[in-house]
Parts: structure tokens; sequence; C-alpha cells
């Protein structure tokens, strides 16, 4: 009788580490997958993550998601909001050339061509900014580009919105980001037994 419950409750442990592992090797969430394809537009763009710093802080408060539309003029989210105060430094998250800085609709953007991403290249933007640099200008990983504005902000709270975008098509900023930079966190050690 013993003998049979120490064999359950071994099966049971050993499911539950079966299960454990399975959960924490699983890929990342769809947060941070590229684009769903809409209805209507080309497929999506394929992305590299060749992101080496988040646009504001070391590892900002996602405010909203992206929510890609079911059509190419459907209702969604075509970027992140990521928390940041007025006044945050901005950083480009890859090598690039600025596209566009100014202002779009009383809002101040900078959009930015990634380098080596292909015809057309990936663009980032990034709003509602007051913008540090000029049209035409290269910028590297980490380099400031802007402050947050406190004017033509979306969120409740200040924000940014990034984007990406392949000609028109919109895909996923956080595809960007390597897993590293999305997901760091402190180290764990796992029991062997």
């Amino acid at each position: 009788m013993r003998a049979n419950r120490c064999v359950r409750v071994c099966a049971r442990l050993i499911l539950l580490v079966i299960v454990t592992v399975a959960a924490l090797l699983a890929p990342p969430p769809a947060l941070f997958a590229a684009s769903a394809p809409l209805a209507d537009a080309d497929p999506p763009a394929t992305v590299p993550a060749i992101g080496r710093a988040w646009p504001v802080g070391s590892r900002p408060r996602v405010l909203r998601g992206w929510e890609p539309p079911a059509t190419v003029y459907g209702p969604g989210h075509r970027g992140v909001d990521l928390a940041a105060p007025v006044g945050t430094p901005v950083r480009a998250v890859a090598r690039g050339r600025v596209a566009f800085a100014g202002r779009v609709a009383g809002r101040g953007v900078v959009s930015v061509d990634l380098t080596g991403t292909g015809d057309p290249p990936l663009r980032t933007t990034y709003e509602p900014v007051t913008a540090v640099v000029e049209e035409g200008e290269e910028v590297e990983p980490g380099e400031v580009i802007a402050t947050v504005d406190e004017r033509g902000s979306h969120c409740t709270a200040t924000c940014v919105h990034w984007g990406l975008r392949r000609g028109e098509v919109y895909v996923n900023p956080l595809s960007l980001l390597p897993p590293w930079l999305l997901h760091r966190g402190p180290s764990r050690l796992l029991p062997l037994a």
C-alpha cells in the first residue's frame, strides 16, 4: 500500500517537473512576436532582432502593446506605448539615418531608417518628442535623438509611442529587440532534483 502511494507521489512530481520545464522553455508570448498578417495586405515584414537599446529607460513599462488591425484601414494600435516622463531622453534603438525630424499634426516626430534592413528599410518612429537630431544625420544605437514632449501624447500617462514599419506595412517594434534585452532579469538557479 505504501509502495503504491510512493509511486503515485513520485509520478506526480516528475509530471510537475516536466510541465515546469516545458513552460520555461516555451517561446515568448505573442506580445513580442512580429505582426499578424492583415486580411488585405502583404504578408508581414521580416524583422531582424537588431535593436541594442530600448527607446527610453532600460526596461520601460509597456502601457499599451501592439494590436495589429484586421484590415489595412481598420482600428488597432500600430506600435507600443512606453511609459516615460516629460524630458526623458529618447534613444535610437539601432543604427540608422534620420529620415524625418519635425512636427506632424502638432506632434513632434522622429523617424529613423535602419541600416542594413533591406529595401525599403525598416523605419522606426518616436512621438511625441522634441528632436535633437536633424534629417539626414547618422545615428548609433543608444544615441539620444529626442526628448519626451509634453504635448501630443495619446496616453493617459506621459509616454512615447514607438512604431515600426517597412514601406506601408506596420510591424511590432518589440520584435526589433533581442530576447536578452526583452527579458532581462535576475539569473535564477533551478534545483537539479
